[in-house]
């Protein structure tokens, strides 16, 4: 009887532990949805409210590294100044884990349709920051 009730508890403790990462997991998805949306409608300011609002953001392109929150806005609408640059993004997720209860890692694909198509992939790293899950690190190539 022991035996079962130590087998039970950790069972229910496995269970616990699974919601709450599905729960994160499904809540980086929903921003990630978010944020393809907020680009579709040419809103780059929405796009960027996931990213940590900090002068230590990473984001490494084509062109290296660039570090913070306001140089990455300011690149992003110099790259794509308006709704026709912008064309329709669409996020394909490849990988997504949960590496703590603070920290999820996702791996997926970009793609721009518009008159001049462009796509790649991307790694980000989102951390759980004072209750909201931002996007620390992004990797895209």
């Amino acid at each position: 009887m022991k035996k079962l009730l130590i087998i039970y508890c950790l069972f229910c403790g496995l269970s616990l532990l699974a919601q709450r990462q599905s729960k994160a997991v499904n809540q980086v998805l929903t921003n990630i949805k978010t944020q393809e949306d907020s680009w579709n409608k040419g809103d780059v300011r929405g796009f960027m409210d996931y990213y940590w609002k900090n002068d230590s953001l990473k984001f490494i392109g084509s062109k290296g590294i660039t570090y913070g929150w306001q140089k990455t806005y300011d690149n992003y609408i110099k790259g794509y100044p308006n709704k026709d640059a912008m064309g329709v993004l669409i996020f394909t997720i490849k990988e997504i884990t949960q590496l703590s209860k603070t920290s999820i890692y996702v791996i997926g694909q970009w793609e721009l349709k518009k008159e001049k198509p462009a796509g790649g992939y991307f790694t980000l790293l989102w951390k759980k920051i004072k209750g909201q899950w931002v996007i620390v690190s992004d990797h895209t190539s």
